[in-house]
């Protein structure tokens, strides 16, 4: 009896421990994988270097620049008969968003360049927010925002008061650039 007892014990163990590894590459592997990739961008930027206090936001928009943590952007420019691993690429980098654990903020489409929006927490407390820009003539980019309760209708509230800040963002301009937007 002792020895059914151990094998069902095993059994279950194994069952479980199979069933909590997830052979599917999170968002952050595949970002650190690419972080040697020459025929990608990269940009990693923590909150200290966007520069807010030589910027005119007022105090409402730097308090939410606050709970902004760290930036990751990665981008794959389409170049001369690159556009197979284009499609390739831009295909694992959706496979991964469509885990449930990020969720849909927003779809768009603007002149050409697909936008998605997911997060992962909750409303009104969002810990990460991606971005995956994609035009078909121009490449991919993924952007992910790691914070702390950050909030999707502030942050839109302060995206959009950024064109008429003065804040330091020369850091992206090669990869936005991509996009003319």
């Amino acid at each position: 009896m002792t020895t059914i007892i151990k094998y069902i014990t095993a059994v279950v163990l194994a069952m479980l421990a199979l069933a909590s590894c997830n052979t599917e590459p999170s968002l952050q592997e595949y970002l650190v994988a690419k972080q040697d990739d020459s025929k990608f961008v990269k940009v990693d930027l923590p909150s200290s270097l966007l520069d807010t206090k030589q910027s005119n936001l007022d105090a409402e928009q730097k308090e939410i620049l606050k709970t902004v943590k760290k930036m990751n952007v990665v981008a794959y420019p389409i170049k001369d008969g690159n556009e197979a691993e284009y499609r390739t690429e831009k295909q694992k980098v959706k496979t991964i968003l469509d885990d449930e654990k990020y969720q849909l903020l927003s779809k768009l489409n603007f002149e050409g360049t697909n936008v998605t929006l997911k997060y992962v927490g909750k409303e009104d407390a969002i810990d990460e927010v991606i971005v995956l820009a994609s035009n078909d003539t121009k490449g991919f980019t993924v952007v992910r925002l790691l914070g702390k309760n950050m909030r999707p209708e502030k942050m839109m509230q302060l995206i959009s008061s950024m064109d008429s800040s003065d804040m330091n963002t020369t850091q992206l301009n090669g990869i936005l650039g991509m996009f003319d937007m």
